[in-house]
């Protein structure tokens, strides 16, 4: 009967995992009801991993990255639940799970639906957005705790759609968090990014996870909010150059006035000359009337509005006294 029980059982001499998929988060080594464990056996953990064994449910022993020789020495805990004072010589039964400790990189979050975030410039306004984030484990027993439960292979697909109610659920009270504008943001996206990682790190570390990235690539307001916000830029960009595009705007305006018949009348129409224009609509009555002059008509123009006086002593077009 001794014999027939021995030979019945799978004793496990070597436990490892060899992770090529890159998404799995929380992996149990596979062991059918005959599978023991050996006094002696040997454990495998390579970097990028932790193994956490288990009795009953209860998380007991957790090893960091080695080669281990299994023995009551460096079982502690499972030593105490198995209840083996003197060590171990039998086989016993525990569940072994792996859990990767490396970065998760390049997971997505967007928004489905607009969220509402509270502007100083604009009130209240509805915002889309979508970006990328990166997480690892850095607290195994947290993350078996909070998440695996009695899975036999926990992955990124398993948890993103949490990871993204967190992010979304807490986005706009970390913009409003940030003091930053609407105007501001899309200019200040590295400085917001560092912020919302600050801000978010809480929430995953409640998993067992530590967020090491957290990107915003866009954020996208209503048409109107847009317009403002490119009028708003645009006045930012002139407004230590105004003066000078005025005086700009003035000279080119008296240069197309003067290619064209009825030069002072439009000059004075327009009003765009200031003392600028003034100066020049002057010098340009002036010519006229030495032109008229020189060609023996002996007329005069108004020097108010341009208009032929003709030897009057009042203009008959704006009355201006000659």
């Amino acid at each position: 009967m001794g014999l027939f029980k021995a030979i019945s059982k799978q004793l496990l001499k070597l436990i490892e995992w060899n992770d090529n998929s890159h998404d799995t988060i929380v992996y149990k080594f596979p062991m059918d009801d005959r599978a023991e464990i050996m006094n002696g056996s040997t454990l495998v953990v390579r970097e990028g991993q932790v193994a956490v064994f288990t009795k009953d449910g209860k998380i007991a022993d957790i090893f960091a990255p080695g080669r281990y020789k299994l023995e009551t020495k460096n079982l502690p805990v499972l030593t105490t639940l198995g209840s083996w004072a003197n060590g171990f010589n039998n086989p016993f039964k525990c569940d072994v799970y792996y859990v990767s400790t490396t970065q998760f990189t390049n997971l997505k979050w967007g928004t489905v639906n607009p969220f509402t975030m509270r502007d100083k410039d604009f009130g209240m306004i509805r915002v889309r957005g979508f970006g990328s984030y990166s997480f690892r484990v850095n607290d195994a027993k947290r993350c078996m705790v909070e998440l695996f439960g009695s899975k036999k292979k926990f992955s990124t697909a398993d948890i993103t759609d949490q990871l993204k109610s967190v992010i979304l659920s807490n986005i706009s009270d970390v913009i409003a968090d940030s003091k930053i504008s609407a105007i501001d943001l899309a200019a200040s996206l590295t400085k917001f990014n560092a912020i919302a990682t600050t801000s978010l790190q809480t929430y995953f570390e409640k998993l067992g996870f530590e967020l090491t990235k957290f990107v915003v690539e866009n954020l996208s307001f209503p048409e109107e909010v847009e317009k403002a916000i490119d009028s708003r830029s645009s006045l930012g960009i002139m407004s230590d150059k105004v003066d000078t595009y005025v005086k700009m705007e003035q000279a080119k305006a008296m240069r197309d006035a003067a290619q064209n018949t009825g030069t002072v009348g439009t000059i004075f129409g327009m009003n765009v000359a200031g003392g600028l224009g003034t100066a020049m609509a002057g010098g340009i009555i002036a010519n006229n009337n030495q032109q008229q002059q020189q060609q023996g008509g002996g007329g005069k123009f108004c020097p108010n509005c341009g208009t032929a006086t003709n030897g009057a002593k009042f203009c008959g077009n704006c009355g201006n006294k000659l």
